[in-house]
């Protein structure tokens, strides 16, 4: 006999914040809506600038550790990249990560603490969904912060020679490092149910080194303030 995994149960609340935050990106004259089927995903185009770029990336060389990896059954290469937790509060990041929450209409406190990745030749993140499994052990713990994600945003802050796209398998899309150019998608379909269409990869850089940002986004209060 064959078993069904349980489908996840729909919910209005993530389904109304990601109506609310598509409908504000799409009527953004500075947004561009991606033909991407079954995902909902925007792009800007020089959403930061090389000042803030370089600056960033600084800060991404002086702090960078080994990236971990979110799993019950983590795989030693399955992404072997480097990460840097950024000071949400330090006066080169604040505005920025600021102006993400704001770009999506989204309180600050929903959103995560924006992380630096850094990507040598070789180095990748494999396929793999933004949203959490509330099969993993983890799950009890995201729900005491915040619980689900939702909407993730990510910007390229270098060109790269050769390699390095960020690749939605399932989608069809794929889009190379250029400076400056923020992505933002719904991990949640629009019942809010986690979208399995938003599985992306970050592809081994050939040629040069990657330097990107990512913030994410809680459906409840990630930031426990007092």
């Amino acid at each position: 006999m064959f078993f069904r995994k349980k489908a996840a149960a729909p919910s209005p609340a993530r389904r109304d914040t990601g109506r609310a935050v598509a409908t504000r990106l799409a009527a953004n004259p500075q947004m561009t809506a991606a033909e991407v089927s079954g995902v909902e995903l925007f792009y800007h185009l020089d959403f930061l600038d090389a000042a803030q770029c370089d600056t960033l990336i600084a800060m991404i060389d002086a702090d960078r550790r080994p990236s971990s990896l979110l799993s019950d059954r983590p795989e030693s290469d399955f992404r072997t990249s480097e990460s840097c937790d950024m000071n949400r509060y330090a006066p080169e990041v604040q505005p920025i990560d600021e102006s993400i929450a704001d770009l999506l209409g989204l309180p600050h406190e929903k959103g995560e603490t924006m992380q630096g990745q850094r990507y040598a030749p070789g180095q990748h993140f494999r396929a793999h969904h933004d949203y959490f499994h509330d099969t993993e052990s983890y799950w009890p713990q995201i729900q005491a912060s915040g619980g689900q994600r939702t909407w993730t945003a990510m910007i390229y802050l270098n060109d790269v020679a050769e390699g390095g796209e960020t690749w939605f398998p399932q989608a069809g899309f794929k889009i190379a490092p250029r400076r400056g150019l923020l992505l933002a998608w719904n991990n949640m379909n629009p019942d809010g149910t986690p979208n399995t269409l938003t599985l992306h990869e970050g592809m081994d850089v050939v040629e040069g080194t990657k330097y990107i940002v990512t913030k994410w986004f809680r459906e409840g209060s990630w930031l426990k303030r007092g």
